[in-house]
């Protein structure tokens, strides 16, 4: 199969996830009100953790169905491939990278008079409080089909036909765009910017996709660990008063 042909096929099924997810929560939803002892917010918590769930893993069975049989899938960059030694070594310092390119972002951000913080992974870590299976989706699965859409797709399709620059502003947007959230444009587009950069760099998309996954998964922890973290900063800041 051509691989214009896959890209398609990856792109409708990213499509039919994301729209058949809208339908699945309310099924769901009205599934766990009727489980006894579930209140109305915790069913609704459970409801749209297993959504995101079941249409993720669906989709990533889908996605592997069509890439696998297709070995030239990942053939986009001349040159040799970073080893996997350095295709780990460059996921981890993605994700200092991009960590570092949004907190950049924040600071523009902060001088624009824009209110920090993300409604979406607000919203995703209250649920992941009372359901845990989000997780799984949001530390690995999310990762995995991004990467594939907005780095090996989009990015590497448009790489192939453009250059480096055009390709990572378009993927960026886009990538950006998707999640719905326009006024942190830049908090978006930064972390893009950078899986493009390790996805080019070591011509591997595990690169991008390991730093994208230490990313996410140290959002949740941290989102997790709020009251906790806040806590010790109160304890640093009292032992600071105490000595000055």
């Amino acid at each position: 199969m051509k691989n214009w042909k896959i890209y398609i096929y990856l792109l409708l099924t990213y499509i039919v996830m994301q729209v058949s997810s809208v339908y699945l929560v309310k099924v769901l939803i009205s599934y766990f009100k009727g489980k006894e002892g579930m209140t109305a917010e915790l069913a609704t918590y459970n409801g749209f953790a297993w959504t995101l769930f079941i249409v993720n893993t669906l989709a990533a069975i889908v996605f592997l169905a069509f890439i696998i049989p297709n070995k030239k899938f990942f053939t986009v960059f001349k040159g040799k491939k970073a080893s996997i030694g350095k295709t780990v070594l460059w996921g981890f310092l993605g994700f200092f990278l991009a960590m570092g390119g949004q907190m950049l972002a924040a600071g523009i951000e902060t001088l624009l008079g824009i209110e920090l913080g993300s409604e979406n992974t607000a919203v995703l870590s209250e649920v992941a409080k009372f359901s845990p299976i989000v997780i799984i989706s949001m530390v690995i699965f999310a990762p995995f089909l991004e990467e594939i859409i907005f780095r090996r797709v989009i990015f590497g399709g448009i790489y192939m036909k453009t250059n480096v620059w055009i390709a990572a502003i378009v993927s960026a947007l886009i990538f950006a765009a998707v999640h719905n959230e326009f006024q942190h444009i830049l908090m978006y587009m930064a972390p893009a910017f950078v899986f493009a950069y390790v996805y080019y760099h070591t011509k591997r998309l595990w690169a991008p996709m390991i730093s994208h996954m230490l990313m996410n998964g140290f959002v949740v922890i941290v989102q997790l660990n709020a009251d906790k973290i806040l806590k010790l900063q109160e304890m640093k800041q009292a032992i600071i008063v105490f000595f000055q």
